[in-house]
């Protein structure tokens, strides 16, 4: 379809009706549909044929990790009925000694585990919800952890599923290497670093502002599990097994191990010549999740039945109850995917739209980085995709800068720098982002909480990033920029000190 200001609608109509009306799954089929009934030209029938070819395509090229997702649902169910994660809440309690420390612990894990954002999500959150549920914490808050040590440490980590994005990213014919490209921007993304510092900033001040305050002073009094979780929660939480902390621990490291493997393992690492650097930048990241979470059920069942840590029938109960636990995030992802299959070129193409628009608006240089953050953050959000971003705003980065150019080539590097920092911007910021409606699923939140909570500390880093890419055009110097940025953040943290008064402490 010939791209349009019309194709941006969608996104749109789904955001607003999310944020107004607080429901998540009509939002997205109302903008799902309204995207259908633009592609199909007012005509009900074709627009409901459109809708779910969309679906199908979308849904049927995603569904390794909708595997994976009920795969760790059941992994997650078992160890809990096995008691080991009884066991471990128990120990963590006696050795961690408050909120601080235990979100602390948190962000760690995150940083820890690099190697994909969508593994990160499910992973941090499976392992500390029931460490942070014992000192209260909002679940909220424990998402704004986890998501934001979840894509802001993938897309600056040289060995991970972003970094063969990235390079995928870079047109046909491309006279630079995209694994190079990607390891220059990483001191310069911005959103990333400055992401990172503030919320350390976050955790150890503990001053919570705007909506994420409010959530954390009624947890305070009240702690609130949400209750699209509570079925769940109260489904695991009998503990029939008598497992130790070495039965959370082993099936763990198996899954990391195995997924790691497993990327290892579909990018070609069994072929002579192939290396560890370009098995990873070629892996099937979705493929070795499901890998990695295969091997690491079968491990967890032969670990758990011959010790009789559970009985057989209570370990397959966990089918049931792992399925259950992870299907309000596999019915938001669906939902979510299916959305952007409308907005895809073979659709609306609001891809090409944005395209469009961007290229006929780059005469002046010095706003180029600026300009593409911008853009990325707006298209990022819109679409709930940051590699779909990638995708777009690469080429279009490459074709205005010429690459050959050694004079021109600084100023591309922090121009792919700035895409890639609001493109994870963007995507943090949006409800309809597939990392977002994961980083909820792991700390089992209300998704829309996490969103609305989220956002204003999205905001107040977002404007320090622009502070910094407006000094990276104006100066051509990255590490101005990045200065700049911290900065900016610097100021923007002693505001806050100033005027909000702390909230969470231990």
């Amino acid at each position: 379809m010939e791209q349009s200001a019309w194709s941006i609608a969608p996104p749109v109509i789904t955001i607003v009706l999310a944020l107004w009306t607080k429901e998540v799954y009509m939002s997205l089929l109302i903008g799902i549909f309204s995207g259908a009934m633009i592609f199909a030209g007012g005509n009900p029938l074709e627009a409901i044929v459109a809708m779910f070819e969309a679906m199908e395509e979308k849904v049927g090229g995603n569904v390794n990790i909708l595997v994976f997702l009920v795969t760790l649902g059941i992994l997650v169910a078992a160890i809990t009925k096995s008691g080991a994660t009884r066991a471990y809440g128990e120990w963590a309690r006696s050795k961690i000694n408050g909120k601080k420390s235990a979100l602390g612990l948190t962000a760690l894990l995150g940083v820890m585990i690099f190697i994909d954002d969508y593994f990160n999500c499910l992973t941090v959150g499976t392992v500390m919800r029931p460490v942070t549920d014992k000192f209260k914490i909002a679940r909220a808050k424990l998402a704004y952890v986890i998501d934001a040590t979840a894509a802001p440490i993938c897309i600056i980590a040289p060995v991970s599923s972003w970094a063969a994005a990235v390079g995928s990213s870079l047109p046909e014919g491309a006279t630079v290497d995209g694994f190079t490209i990607f390891l220059e921007t990483i001191p310069f993304n911005l959103y990333a670093w400055l992401t990172m510092a503030f919320m350390i900033f976050i955790i150890v001040s503990g001053r919570d502002f705007a909506t994420m305050g409010r959530v954390v002073r009624d947890n305070k009094r009240s702690f609130v599990i949400p209750d699209e979780y509570k079925d769940a929660v109260e489904t695991n939480q009998p503990t029939t097994g008598n497992g130790k902390i070495i039965d959370l621990v082993l099936p763990l490291l198996v899954l990391i191990g195995a997924c790691i493997y497993g990327m290892l393992y579909t990018g070609g690492i069994h072929n002579e010549g192939v290396g560890i650097a370009d098995a990873f930048a070629d892996c099937d990241s979705s493929k070795a999740l499901v890998i990695g979470s295969f091997i690491a059920f079968v491990f967890t069942a032969f670990l758990y039945l011959p010790r009789g840590v559970v009985k057989f029938a209570e370990f397959c109960e966990c089918f049931t109850q792992g399925f259950k636990a992870m299907m309000p995030a596999v019915f938001i992802l669906c939902l979510a995917w299916t959305l952007s299959g409308i907005c895809s070129a073979k659709y609306l193409n609001l891809g090409g739209y944005v395209g469009a628009v961007v290229s006929e608006h780059m005469s002046v240089m010095m706003f180029l980085p600026l300009i593409f953050f911008l853009v990325a953050i707006g298209l990022a959000f819109a679409t709930g995709t940051s590699w779909g971003t990638f995708g777009i705003l690469i080429p279009i980065a490459m074709a205005v800068l010429d690459a050959t150019n050694t004079d021109l080539y600084p100023m591309l590097v922090l121009c792919v720098a700035a895409i890639l920092s609001g493109a994870v911007g963007g995507d943090h910021a949006s409800p309809i982002s597939d990392t977002t409606i994961l980083a909820s699923a792991g700390a089992q939140c209300n998704h829309l909480e996490h969103v609305e909570t989220q956002v204003p500390y999205v905001l107040v880093v977002s404007a320090c990033c622009v502070v910094g890419y407006i000094v990276d055009g104006i100066t051509q110097n990255g590490w101005l920029g990045l200065a700049s940025g911290f900065g900016a953040l610097v100021l923007a943290m002693i505001i806050i000190r100033a005027q909000v008064k702390a909230i969470d402490t231990d």
